[in-house]
């Protein structure tokens, strides 16, 4: 098969069932030895892809699927019997629908042989035995009835039936769903084997499989493709939110973040772009037009805003105290939705930076962006995007106002709202922290509060004027291990459902891994290493870092 030569063009293609668009412009291009990976949420419409592809699509399917040419959705009936299983082959994802249960898998492999090869009853049989064996099924296992067979056996058997005919295209419909782990790594080595010279396109939910077998892959939700390139590019650093927020929901031993999940449910056919309902950086383009899929930063992506934005953006901070720099040079970024954690030791400047963003200490030098603009001062609209969570939650709050009175302080100083409408969302406040919002408990003073307690009132006060950043200095610290696990558990429920992007100031590594999507480690004013935590967390190159990892908390028996 000629390199680079594409195999598959498919242009336009919109499918719908009973009027319902559940494909929607899809475009993609597929060549030879490649492996395409489509992945996405159940209802994306992925396995409806897979069956337009083959011809098999009970519904509406409109645009082009090119094969040498020539477009499968115009194809006969008669011609495309001729071409499914012969030169483009479907795994299905349903064995037990896939499988006829009152015939062997040899005869039911031969006799895809002799429809497309027209041979006779005996070399039909001894070419399924042949690619049954080489799927691993041999002796009594390849004259077996699918009832007889495992899950990963039956498997291998439809793996072994899409070959035979050695077919230039190879559909693969969740070949790993609900196999066992061990079973599951038998089959993706051998699905790597058989996609050796095809052109193929697994369509999967599993990210692991999709990065182990795909070198492209392509982001399918809603019914349109939202983000697509080299499986390293897209699933190493997403810019669009929802691959971010996949690869937030996906287990995996690379894993060191705390799952998350993605606020909402997946709808069809909405106007604008399909996720905008669920997306927490939507603006009103979001919702009026569809974003082309456009190329930005190595992958095509359909996002009105470029993908996911930065809201924090700090270049060459510096803070003088007489002779002492306490913070040098420094630049980071903070994106929407993201959790940066910064570590380091007392004294590293890590306070001291979160005061200076703040506006609570003036800098030295350096420029402070806010949604890319430059803040010269620090004004009601700036505090209304992004506010300070203390480190000692009952220094941080006044001894002379109630818990209302605390909550609803910020909504008093801008002026939001009517006195009832500051009551109602101070209630509201207190149900997003899970707090009571009672009569008796509105009336407690900050010394009738345990540190849990106080500490989520300082979290809701924080969110009342509803900002997009949190700059959270060591808000644990002072916690027992149990409370610090709701407050972080907390903190990382508000963060899915408003998109809060959160500056984490912690000396505790251990802490920051699993609350981080990003680590910056901070010695003597200065960040010696930033990176994906996960990477930084794995392979640490600076030695301060190595240093941090190596007294973090472990609890290490034998």
């Amino acid at each position: 098969m000629e390199q680079g030569k594409n195999i598959l063009d498919i242009q336009s293609l919109h499918v719908s069932y009973d009027g319902t668009g559940i494909l929607t412009d899809i475009n993609l291009t597929l060549k030879a030895n490649q492996t395409l990976a489509i992945i996405g949420e159940s209802g994306a419409g992925k396995s409806s892809l897979a069956l337009a592809i083959a011809g098999l699509c009970a519904g509406s399917a409109t645009g082009k699927v090119l094969f040498r040419g020539n477009n499968l959705l115009t194809t006969s009936e008669a011609e495309l019997r001729y071409i499914r299983g012969n030169d483009i082959s479907l795994v299905f994802q349903n064995t037990d629908n896939a499988l006829h249960p009152l015939y062997t898998i040899t005869e039911q492999i031969a006799e895809a042989v002799k429809l497309h090869k027209h041979l006779d009853e005996s070399s039909a049989y001894q070419l399924a035995l042949q690619a049954l064996a080489d799927t691993g099924l041999t002796g009594s296992l390849a004259t077996s009835y699918p009832h007889e067979l495992s899950g990963g056996q039956q498997q291998r058997a439809l793996i072994a039936m899409a070959l035979v005919n050695s077919p230039e295209v190879l559909l693969l419909d969740e070949p790993t769903a609900s196999l066992d782990p061990l079973t599951k790594q038998d089959i993706t080595a051998l699905l790597k084997q058989s996609a050796a010279g095809r052109a193929v396109i697994i369509i999967t939910h599993d990210i692991a499989t999709a990065a182990e077998l795909a070198d492209t892959v392509a982001v399918l939700y809603g019914g349109r493709i939202i983000e697509t390139g080299p499986v390293g590019t897209v699933l190493e650093d997403p810019r669009h939110p929802y691959t971010r927020g996949l690869l937030r929901a996906y287990p995996n031993m690379t894993t060191v973040k705390d799952l998350q999940g993605i606020p909402g449910t997946m709808q069809h056919n909405l106007p604008g772009c399909p996720f905008q309902p669920r997306c927490t950086q939507r603006q009103s383009t979001c919702q009026d037009s569809v974003p082309e899929l456009a190329l930005i930063g190595g992958r095509k992506l359909a996002c009105h805003r470029g993908g996911i934005v930065p809201v924090l953006h700090v270049t060459g901070l510096t803070k003088t105290w007489g002779q002492h720099q306490a913070i040098q040079n420094l630049t980071l970024t903070l994106y929407e939705g993201e959790t940066l954690s910064i570590v380091g030791e007392s004294g590293s400047g890590k306070t001291t930076l979160a005061k200076t963003i703040m506006g609570l200490t003036p800098p030295t030098t350096g420029d402070i962006h806010l949604n890319g603009i430059k803040i010269t001062e620090r004004n009601q609209d700036f505090y209304k995007q992004i506010q300070l969570v203390f480190q000692n939650p009952k220094e941080a709050l006044s001894h002379r106002l109630t818990v209302c009175q605390l909550i609803k302080e910020p909504l008093d100083i801008q002026k939001i709202g009517s006195g009832t409408d500051r009551q109602t969302a101070v209630k509201k406040l207190l149900n997003e922290v899970e707090l009571p919002a009672d009569d008796a408990f509105l009336h407690k003073y900050p010394h009738q509060l345990s540190g849990g307690e106080a500490q989520r009132i300082v979290l809701a006060r924080a969110l009342a004027l509803s900002p997009k950043i949190l700059i959270a200095d060591e808000p644990t610290s002072a916690l027992d291990a149990s409370i610090q696990a709701k407050v972080i558990k907390l903190l990382l429920n508000l963060q899915e459902k408003r998109g809060l992007a959160m500056l984490f100031i912690t000396h505790d590594i251990a802490l920051a891994r699993k609350i981080s999507d990003r680590l910056a480690v901070m010695k003597n004013g200065k960040i010696v290493e930033e990176g994906l935590t996960h990477l930084l967390i794995a392979a640490p190159t600076h030695q301060y870092t190595q240093k941090l990892l190596a007294v973090a908390a472990r609890i290490n028996w034998r």
